[in-house]
């Protein structure tokens, strides 16, 4: 595969034989980060589990200290004053029925973060075809079926991810921007390993952490040294 100049030029930069110490790895794949746009950070872990085993899945949500840089556009099912709630909180979209009819009939998915009120799950769950694969489908272990929409909604604003195995048992995360720094990025990058570690399954063998990666989002993988969380 022929990459661009770009990312050959960020790929000089990279030692592909050294495991960097996470500030390291992030002051690198700053200096990587030379597009146009603000690039977004990524964290790639790959895990000692198996995620088609129920008492392996590892998924859960934190609020990263410094956010993610990215608007983030909240939906909520809820009614009543849990709708007025969400709405004070600055939540974009607030629905019941109305809302679950237009994200079935009209296709309607513009947010990138979906909160409900437990009462709403009923009608909430006819949407798990459309919001499942996107990953939009509000959970509990997320905190995003909550009594408390407004908090809910503050800490999705405020820079809150969900962090959950794929099928390759790896762990995909943006931990904020290339314009963050290195400094504030480690924090964030701290913060999501953190969780991971506290997330490992009781029925976990062997080394949890395999393998952790940093990469910007045009630019070369940057092995990162997990040894100060095991």
């Amino acid at each position: 595969m022929k990459r661009g100049k770009k990312y050959q030029d960020g790929a000089k930069l990279v030692d592909r034989t050294k495991l960097y110490e996470p500030v390291e790895a992030l002051e690198t794949a700053v200096k990587t980060g030379t597009a146009k746009f603000d690039e977004t950070v990524e964290v790639h872990v790959r895990l000692g589990v198996d995620s088609r085993h129920a008492d392996q899945q590892v998924r859960g949500a934190v609020v990263l200290p410094n956010g993610t840089g990215k608007k983030v556009r909240v939906a909520v099912f809820a009614k009543g004053d849990d709708a007025k709630a969400a709405e004070e909180a600055g939540a974009e979209i607030v629905g019941a029925e109305d809302l679950v009819e237009r994200v079935q009939k009209e296709g309607f998915l513009e947010f990138d973060v979906a909160i409900a009120a437990p009462n709403m799950m009923g009608l909430v769950g006819r949407l798990g075809k459309v919001l499942g694969p996107r990953g939009l489908m509000p959970t509990p272990k997320a905190g995003t079926v909550t009594p408390d929409v407004a908090k809910a909604v503050t800490e999705a604003k405020a820079g809150k991810i969900e962090y959950r195995l794929d099928k390759t048992n790896i762990i995909h995360c943006p931990i904020g921007k290339v314009s963050f720094g290195a400094e504030k990025l480690d924090e964030n990058f701290t913060t999501l390993m953190d969780a991971i570690v506290k997330a490992k399954p009781a029925a976990t063998k062997g080394q949890y952490i395999k393998s952790c990666v940093v990469a910007t989002t045009m630019g070369p993988g940057i092995r990162v040294s997990t040894s100060k969380f095991i």
